[in-house]
Order: C-alpha cells, then sequence, then structure tokens
C-alpha cells in the first residue's frame, strides 16, 4: 500500500498539545512521561518505502493540501517540492509519531537564518562560545563525540564567563548537555547522568561546579546498544537562538557546516532537546512558558547587522574580507585559554575573519594554509594558487532577513545491527528530494554509502537530474568496509557510474574534498584536510542540513537532527560559500568512467582504495567500526 498521511497523523500535527507544552503544564513531568502521555510507549519500524520506490506515484494535489495544513508556516508559503518531501515525511509517522524526536505538531515550521558557517570546526564553536556568553535564561547542548580539545576548552571557558556575566546581574543560568556514550550501564537504561567527577575530568574537562556557581548544570549521555548512537549536534539558548551543527567537540581536521537559526523553528528544536534527553529535568527550565513564536528578538534588528546589508540585497563577501584585512592589526583571535568575546554578531564576523587575513609578507592561500594547519593540528604545505580577489575563504556568512519554510527531518537512534530502520523522516526526506527534483541536486557528505541511495540517484540521473556530490577521501573507510556498512565511497561510486549508460554519466559529477589551500585531495588517514560537511540542494532552493551522513549508520542507527528549508536565496549562498571555501569544484572532479580522482598523469590519490575490498578486509573493517563506535567520553 502507498504510504499516506494519515488522519491520526493529520490529528497529530494540527494538536496543540506538544511535549514541550505539556512540560511547561506540568514541570514536574520528565520529557519521556509527557512523550507517552501524548503519543504512548511505542517505538515501532514504520513500513519502508521499497528500495526502488524512487518510481512511487506523486503526491495529489489533495495530498498536498492536507501536508499544508499540517504545518504551521506564519507568513511564509512552502513551494511545490517543499510540500513534496514534508508530505512524504509525514508518512513515517503513523507508526511512531515521534520518529523525527520531535512533537509532530513543531515538525512543519519556519524561522529565519542569520548566519551560517561553513569552515573548520574550531571556527563554527567560536561562534557557539560567543552564543553562550550572552545567555540570560538556559543553555541546552547536544553533541555526539565529546573529548578534550580546542572546542571543550573554548565551551568551558564561555561557561565560565556565563557564569560570571550571570553573578554580576544576580541570576542564575541552567545548562543541560547531553552526548553520546556507549557503555555497559547503557544496556540497563540508555541514558546516563554523568557525575560531576567525571566531566570534570581530563578527558571531558567542563568546569567544576565551584568554578561556575551562578550555573545549573546537569550533564547526561545517551547510546542505544549496539549501534544507536546520539549524531545529532545541537545548541539551544534562551529559547530564541538554535544552532544545528555537524562537528563533533573534539581536535580535528575536518571542515564543517552550521546555521544559526531563530523565530518558531527554535521551538521545535527545544521540543526535540527534551525528546532526546528524556529523564527529569532538575531543575526545570526557565524558559517552559516563553515560546519563540512569542517573538520580540531578532539578530537582524542589530543596527550593526542591518549594515551588513546596507550596500544592496546582499553585503558582498569581498567587503567582509576588506574588513578583516584592516582589523587584524587589532582585533585579537579569540581562541581556546585566550577568549575575546564580542557583543554583536557584525563583530564576530570581522573577529573571525581578521584571522584568514595575511600577515606582512604572507601571500593569501599561505593566510588560508596557516590557519587551516593551526585547527587541524597538522602541517600540510600548501599547493593551491592564491585565490583570485573575490573568491578568498570567508567562513562567516551573513543572510538578510528571510522568513522562510522551515521542517526538523531527523531520525530516532536504533540500536540493532539490522539495516532495517529505513522508513524514518530524514531517510524520506532525502528520498524524496531524489525522487522529485526536477532539475539538480547537490550533495556534500563524508561518506556516501547507504543502500537506498544507489538506485535512487541512479533513478534521478536517468529522469534527466544532474547530480553532483562532494565525499571525502578515505573518510573512515577502514569502517565502511565491515560487512553491511555500504562500502568506502570509491566502491560507491563505481558502483553507480555502472548502473548508468554512457551518456547519462554526463549527469554524474562525483568530486573528491580538496581543501582550499590544495590542489588536489588528502586522504582522510593522513589527518591533514578532511570535510565533514553534511547538506544537500534540490533544484536550487530546498535545502537539508544538519547531523545526517549520507551513510548507512547514519542512515539505519543514529540519531540525527538536520533542518529543511525553502528558501532560494539561503541555497544560493551556503553553494556560494561551499565553492569560496574549498577547492573540490576546482581540482577534486572525479573520473567520469568510475568517479575516481585522478591526476594528470593518471595516478590515484595516496592512500585510495581498491574498488573491491581485498580479502580477510572485514579484519580491518572491525577494527574501523571500533574506532567508528568508540565515544571519547572516558567514562
Amino acid at each position: 500500500m502507498k504510504p499516506q498521511v494519515t488522519p491520526a497523523v493529520v490529528k497529530h500535527c494540527q494538536a496543540e498539545e506538544t511535549v514541550s507544552s505539556l512540560l511547561a503544564q506540568n514541570p514536574s513531568l520528565s520529557p519521556g512521561e509527557a512523550a507517552i502521555k501524548l503519543f504512548g510507549k511505542k517505538e515501532k519500524a514504520g513500513t519502508p518505502s521499497s528500495d526502488a520506490d524512487h518510481g512511487l506515484s506523486p503526491a495529489s494535489a489533495q495530498d498536498l493540501e492536507l501536508a499544508s495544513s499540517c504545518g504551521r508556516w506564519g507568513p511564509t508559503r512552502p513551494g511545490e517540492l517543499f510540500l513534496r518531501v514534508y508530505h512524504d515525511v509525514l508518512c513515517c509517522l503513523e507508526a511512531d509519531p515521534l520518529s523525527g524526536v520531535v512533537s509532530p505538531a513543531l515538525i512543519g515550521t519556519y524561522g529565519s537564518i542569520p548566519l551560517s558557517v561553513i569552515a573548520p570546526l574550531v571556527d563554527l564553536i567560536r561562534h557557539m562560545s560567543n552564543v553562550i556568553v550572552r545567555a540570560r535564561k538556559e543553555v541546552l547542548f547536544a553533541t555526539c563525540s565529546w573529548s578534550a580539545s580546542d572546542a571543550i576548552d573554548l565551551i568551558s571557558d564561555a561557561l565560565k564567563e556565563l557564569s560570571r556575566r550571570a553573578g554580576v546581574r544576580g541570576d542564575r543560568i541552567v545548562v543541560k548537555i547531553i552526548f553520546d556514550k556507549a557503555g555497559p550501564k547503557q544496556f540497563i537504561n540508555p541514558h546516563q547522568k554523568v557525575p560531576v567527577e567525571v566531566y570534570t575530568g581530563e578527558k571531558i574537562k567542563l568546569p567544576h561546579p565551584d568554578e561556575i556557581p551562578n550555573l545549573d548544570l546537569e550533564v547526561s549521555s545517551l547510546h542505544v546498544p549496539l549501534l544507536g548512537t546520539l549524531h545529532a549536534k545541537f545548541m539551544v539558548v534562551d529559547r530564541q537562538i538554535g544552532i544545528v551543527e555537524s562537528n563533533n567537540m573534539e581536535n580535528n581536521a575536518n571542515m564543517e557546516m552550521m546555521t544559526h537559526l531563530e523565530g518558531p523553528i527554535v521551538d521545535s528544536l527545544y521540543d526535540s532537546f527534551l525528546v532526546t534527553w528524556y529523564e527529569s529535568l532538575n531543575p526545570p527550565l526557565p524558559t517552559r512558558n516563553s515560546p519563540a513564536t512569542q517573538g520580540g528578538f531578532s539578530t537582524s534588528n542589530e543596527p550593526s547587522f542591518q549594515k551588513l546589508f546596507s550596500q544592496g540585497d546582499t553585503r558582498e563577501q569581498q567587503a567582509v574580507v576588506q574588513d578583516g584585512n584592516e582589523a587584524k592589526e587589532h582585533l585579537a583571535p579569540h581562541n581556546p585559554g585566550d577568549p575575546h568575546y564580542d557583543s554583536t554578531l557584525a563583530a564576530e564576523i570581522t573577529r573571525v575573519q581578521a584571522m584568514y587575513s595575511p600577515r606582512p609578507g604572507e601571500s593569501r592561500v599561505l593566510a588560508i594554509n596557516r590557519h587551516l594547519n593551526d585547527t587541524s593540528k597538522s602541517k600540510a604545505i600548501a599547493t593551491a594558487p592564491d585565490p583570485e580577489p573575490g573568491t578568498e575563504f570567508t567562513p562567516y556568512i551573513a543572510h538578510e532577513k528571510e522568513d522562510m519554510p522551515m521542517a526538523v527531518v531527523s531520525r530516532r537512534p536504533h540500536g540493532s545491527p539490522s539495516n532495517a530502520d529505513t522508513f524514518v523522516p530524514q531517510n524520506e526526506a532525502f528520498l524524496s528530494c531524489l525522487r522529485n527534483a526536477k532539475q539538480s541536486i547537490f550533495i556534500q557528505t563524508p561518506d556516501l554509502n547507504a543502500s537506498q541511495l544507489l538506485p535512487a540517484l541512479a533513478a534521478a540521473v536517468k529522469r534527466g537530474v544532474d547530480i553532483t556530490y562532494y565525499v571525502c577521501l578515505g573518510y573512515n573507510d577502514a569502517g565502511e568496509m565491515m560487512p553491511g556498512q555500504g562500502g568506502t565511497n570509491e566502491t560507491f561510486a563505481a558502483k553507480l557510474y555502472k548502473e548508468l549508460s554512457l551518456q547519462e554519466r554526463s549527469l554524474l559529477h562525483v568530486h573528491w574534498y580538496t581543501a582550499k589551500d590544495q590542489s588536489k585531495p588528502i586522504h582522510h588517514q593522513f589527518s591533514q584536510r578532511a570535510c565533514h560537511v553534511k547538506l544537500l540542494i534540490a533544484d536550487g532552493h530546498i535545502g537539508i542540513q544538519g547531523s545526517g551522513n549520507q551513510d548507512t549508520q547514519s542512515w539505519y542507527h543514529s540519531q540525527e537532527i538536520n533542518i529543511m528549508i525553502d528558501s532560494e536565496a539561503t541555497c544560493r549562498k551556503w553553494r556560494e560559500g561551499i565553492e569560496r571555501n574549498q577547492n573540490t569544484g576546482t581540482y577534486g572532479k572525479g573520473s567520469q568512467e568510475d568517479g575516481a580522482w585522478r591526476d594528470e598523469q593518471g595516478h590515484e590519490a595516496e592512500g585510495a582504495t581498491k574498488k573491491s575490498a581485498p580479502p580477510m578486509s572485514w579484519v580491518k573493517g572491525a577494527v574501523g567500526m571500533a574506532k567508528k563506535l568508540q565515544a571519547k567520553g572516558g567514562f
């Protein structure tokens, strides 16, 4: 039977009660108790679309009208493609209304994105730490891997500064942090409170309560054995600002992506955090009766932010580069152990850009190389030419105020080793974009190997859709070679090209991540340059950004969080940022025969994996999978 939006799903989506609203009425409830009261205690698998369901008959006009009635779009109007994807997402909710890790009434909403960040991990955390120190009531923080690192030092510094500021005002701030940790206790209860002596230890390095006397800090972990990793990465501050990012909290060589969200979408992220936390909240959250829908806060109201767009529709990134060049002499970098916080987003943009500005005697590409080496703890040699004026690396991308339709397209954690948990909002959002796009699909992800993607991508190409995807060379190859994990990126690309005729192959473009200071891909095994961005753009105006990779683990096991938007302007700036801040499009293009990257002499990159796994590769894969699942919390 064709999946459909049932009356029960419509009732859930149009209801006034959510997990958040029940906790506002009764703070003594745990989020888990509120969820059971609303939706019952169930976590069933829905009826999955078949691997070939890209031929599924499209939703009718009546179906789209019904789907539209299930969202709270405010002043915005979702387009047809957005509604088609949203409709298919809602079809997943009949068996489990919380399969998207958010109350159904808060899946379809709207909001704005004043800032996107496409940059090394630490530059994302620089913004998050600035948002934290400006908090007035609460900070809610969820991530996957948490280990001692520059990222953790920045967050710890920010929590100490937040406590200091709260003390000056005579306030107390509630802080909740949850991350993934697999251990024996998770077999009893996947949610485990982390004691003070553990989270203040050398492997986690959060401040001791004595160092943050004006904060009420509570730390928890979540892992559903065996493979149900908490992989969602997001933050909610004062129920006014939401952050959705791709990064873990660790030191690595990754390029990452983040969006800063405001408006009613923040209520959806807040609700998702409650569903994720599940256990009782001690103390209760102070913003439980202050939803973002009440308004009253917007970065776009800041005069310094408005000035960014005083030169027209959008301020050219070249002006940002110029500001950074002029400020580099007098603006100290915002670093772990030596923080320099800014009071406005506009000031943050200039301070970070100054870190990419050439020092005396330094070329533009060497300035970028210096910063990427600093953030990755590596010594890679720059091989790319100087970027042309107007194509410099600009990590912080400001967006003029635009309310746009949004939807939360996430998935629950699934612990069983089977890859049967397929029919979930995240997966259907990805597949629906491939089914319904008419012109183009762009994807960037570390790994692309989920089994349902092979027929779906091939079908889209055969339908005439232009497909471009950027992946990382060698990203966790050992783990991906395990049986059931989908294989390496090279193996998947070769299989996909074999599905296509010579003529069809002209519509498929596989690229391998190439850093802005490089002229060729660097294999992940060298820990110098890698990409961890998770982004899909369909027909130039539907964007899905978040924590979900296009690999087996993210598709079938991990808890993920992703935001879908309908905005041509924002998607255009995302694509421009992707191209400005890496050289993947210029130097990373793979062969039109098998997708592999080769240099002008026909040689593959050092460390490239053979297209077919060698005998006993599962042994290497087992070691890789152990590393992939190892949480770094240290307890």
